[in-house]
């Protein structure tokens, strides 16, 4: 008992700075309004189109511009300022969200708005979320980098519990309008927050701001930087399989909830949150490990747990099992998602960590590709069949990239360089410059 009474203090520890805390609040009502318009989305789409394929086509306009903007919003992440981007990023979500309430009570709404709006709201998250991810970094420094991602993925994935839960409530009680009110609010909130978060005297200029390197030479040294480094490499490359292969099922469950589970919009919201619920315990684990050094197989055996789950889902027809699976799927994704970015942040080197995080944010956009596969196939023989054949192949490639890519599996060791803004962390970041695949040593 002595040993949880020590860790549950540390679990929060990250809350103690008020610019985090702003910072972590304006990001779940973000997240929450996120998952409650994909949720709403896809049922009004499924409503109105009866088609499993343009239901999927709301989570490929979600995705889809991660896979063309991620590198982009990894280079502002290095050279812009990240809190008044993600300032202008939520005040767009809020003008989208405007937009289509204002098209539901006119009633002039149309399936493809739904797209629309998912485009906007795509842009805006492939712009600002490596920003999101680094400017923790700016406010806490690195001593406090697992605690503060997993607290944010925390949110995040209690946003997966709330949003889609919310959600299918909202359509219940007052249809999708009234839910997207509801969604207008929360970005409403989220800006008004965002523009609470300050940082610490020299954080507010990016560290490469004033680089005369071009744009196309700054992405350039990303792609360089990445390959060159095995395990943010695994990473990007489980990023990409895991993206194309598990999370397009979540444009699945409207179709498996109502034609093989028998479920309404309540239910059926019920059934993505308790997913979102997994998450969310898994995330306050590793929350409570600050000490945690082996992140990459946390990240490999989570991301094979959510496979597994999903092929038991593929083939499930009972509600109740459905629901047990779904949240074992929860605690496997927390797993993926908390480490992705926490080993990315670790083992890059702070010049280079923008630019990383904005391949993986390139990597997730494999998920748009996927939920056009993913409802290609289902059209074509069903929902379940569509989910038993990425589970496999979702198996088998992780599988191996976790056997071959053995440095994903072994301990790591935070980067502890200085900060970029003082002289001596320029120095060293000009003796490391050539050194790609080194992940730098611990401090004693």
């Amino acid at each position: 008992m002595a040993r949880v009474s020590v860790r549950v203090p540390h679990t929060f520890d990250a809350f103690r700075n008020p610019s985090y805390r702003a910072l972590w609040t304006s990001n779940f009502f973000s997240y929450i309004s996120r998952w409650m318009q994909m949720t709403m989305l896809a049922w009004l789409v499924l409503q109105l189109t009866d088609s499993p394929f343009k239901v999927a086509l709301v989570g490929f306009f979600g995705m889809g511009p991660m896979l063309l903007l991620g590198i982009v919003g990894g280079l502002l992440a290095d050279r812009s300022d990240k809190r008044r981007l993600l300032i202008l990023t939520q005040m767009l979500n809020l003008a989208s969200a405007i937009a289509m309430a204002v098209l539901l009570f006119t009633g002039k709404i149309e399936y493809w708005h739904a797209y629309v709006v998912m485009l906007v709201s795509g842009t805006g998250w492939a712009l600002d979320m490596p920003s999101r991810r680094t400017i923790v970094i700016d406010i806490l420094g690195r001593a406090r980098i697992t605690n503060a991602v997993a607290l944010d993925s925390l949110g995040m994935h209690a946003s997966r519990m709330f949003g889609p839960a919310l959600g299918g409530i909202l359509i219940s009680l007052v249809d999708v309008k009234g839910g997207y009110v509801v969604a207008a609010i929360f970005y409403a909130v989220s800006v008004a927050l965002m523009a609470m978060v300050t940082l610490p005297e020299g954080r507010v200029r990016p560290a490469v701001a004033n680089t005369a390197s071009n744009v196309f030479r700054n992405l350039g040294e990303g792609f360089r930087y990445v390959r060159g480094n095995n395990t943010i490499m695994a990473v990007v490359l489980i990023t990409i399989f895991m993206n194309f292969l598990l999370f397009p099922y979540q444009q699945m469950v409207p179709v498996v909830a109502d034609r093989v589970l028998n479920v309404g919009p309540g239910l059926m919201g019920l059934l993505m949150a308790v997913e979102g619920f997994g998450a969310l315990l898994g995330a306050l684990v590793i929350a409570s490990r600050p000490d945690m050094r082996y992140h990459g197989r946390v990240f490999l055996y989570g991301s094979m747990l959510g496979l597994i789950m999903l092929l038991m889902f593929s083939l499930s027809q009972i509600y109740g099992v459905s629901l047990g699976v779904m949240f074992i799927l929860g605690l496997g994704t927390a797993g993926f998602g908390t480490m992705q970015g926490t080993i990315v942040m670790l083992v890059a080197r702070e010049d280079m960590r923008g630019r990383a995080l904005g391949i993986m944010t390139l990597a997730i956009g494999a998920g748009p590709l996927g939920a056009i596969t993913i409802g290609t196939v289902a059209n074509a023989t069903s929902a379940q069949t569509a989910m038993t054949i990425n589970a496999i192949l979702g198996l088998l490639t992780v599988g191996l990239i976790g056997f071959f890519w053995v440095s994903i599996r072994q301990q790591m060791q935070p980067d502890t360089e200085p900060d970029m803004g003082e002289e001596e962390s320029e120095v060293q970041s000009s003796k490391v410059a050539g050194e790609t695949g080194k992940k730098l040593p611990a401090a004693d």
